[in-house]
């Protein structure tokens, strides 16, 4: 009769051979493996946590992205942003929102790769990461963050304070997953670095 423990083990780390994401369900190249299972409960929530850190990002950015197609929620925080307003100078409301909602949709797409392409995906990261610099700096431009002070302490408001804070965790995974990403290329280029008489790897 199988453990109580014998799931977890089906389960090993989101990085293995050459960027290698294992979840113990099935197998793609640089990506998820059911190989070599894991040693402990541990490795288990972490490779978890590394899959739903990864593909989380990629829901949040296609959500939001897709939402800019529709709704033009980020023209007053954008009004107010020294670093961006000027882009209103040159484009519509309308078209400014599309462009952010397509680079938010192009990053998510490239992060999703990760298992396949790991290079793209930096490239993938790296927008995410920009995008997310932007989106913290309305913290300090746009009005209406601080909704009232409690003893002194400054107290968010719901919008725009809150949905603005939610990116410093936002933009930490897209730094984790640019890390990754950087890692799992380097292996895979590494590898294929060819021995004297030995063709390079496709």
């Amino acid at each position: 009769m199988a453990s109580v423990t014998s799931a977890p083990r089906r389960v090993r780390s989101l990085l293995a051979n050459e960027g290698t994401l294992s979840l113990g369900v099935f197998r793609m190249s640089g990506g998820l493996s059911m190989t070599a299972p894991a040693s402990s409960a541990d490795e288990w929530f972490m490779a978890a946590g590394r899959l739903v850190s990864r593909y989380g990002l990629v829901v949040v950015l296609i959500w939001i992205g897709a939402g800019k197609y529709v709704k033009m929620e980020s023209r007053v925080l954008i009004q107010h942003s020294p670093l961006m307003s000027w882009l209103y100078d040159f484009l519509s409301f309308e078209e400014v929102a599309v462009l952010l909602g397509t680079m938010e949709i192009v990053a998510a797409v490239l992060i999703a790769v990760y298992p396949l392409w790991p290079r793209l995906s930096v490239g993938g990261s790296a927008l995410a990461v920009v995008l997310f610099l932007g989106t913290l700096s309305f913290l300090f431009t746009t009005p209406g963050v601080i909704g009232s002070f409690a003893g002194g302490f400054p107290v968010l408001s719901a919008q725009p304070g809150q949905f603005l804070l939610k990116d410093l965790v936002l933009i930490g995974v897209a730094l984790w997953t640019l890390g990754e990403s950087l890692e799992a290329a380097r292996a895979r280029s590494a590898n294929n670095v060819p021995r004297p008489n030995q063709p390079v790897r496709p």
